[in-house]
């Protein structure tokens, strides 16, 4: 992979960071599968990555998500600890990811995140993976 400002790649060819001229494939396929997740339900972006076949890791999701879309639910993609990872963007009213995801019945800990095992949902094809595999 050539280098871009911006870009940067592990051996293996899998990306972390923003890829503007990637938005048509990789990030359309991060978007067209937030769209599938249903309400009161979350993926993590280890789990989207992995869904993707690992070609981006976690951290490009999380960009693919900061520049999303309108009509995508970005508030239903959390970090592995079931976090809201947003409360660090400038961007993003503190509380409006969480505040959304309480709007559709996602209930938080005391800590701040949510139980990934209630709340985590899986597209049909992809339940037969492991749930570790997909926090990587």
């Amino acid at each position: 992979m050539a280098a871009r400002k911006g870009v940067r790649a592990t051996a293996g060819g899998r990306v972390h960071a923003e890829l503007p001229a990637e938005r048509g494939g990789a990030f359309a396929a991060i978007y067209a599968l937030v769209r599938r997740i249903p309400r009161g339900r979350v993926m993590t972006y280890g789990q989207i990555a992995t869904l993707l076949g690992n070609r981006l890791s976690p951290r490009a999701v999380g960009w693919a998500m900061h520049g999303c879309p309108a009509g995508v639910p970005w508030q239903r993609v959390v970090n592995a600890a079931g976090g809201c990872s947003t409360e660090r963007m400038p961007d993003v009213p503190p509380g409006l990811q969480r505040a959304l995801l309480e709007g559709e019945g996602v209930v938080f800990r005391a800590n701040g995140t949510l139980e990934l095992a209630r709340y985590r949902w899986s597209p049909p094809a992809a339940r037969g993976r492991s749930r570790r595999s997909e926090d990587a």
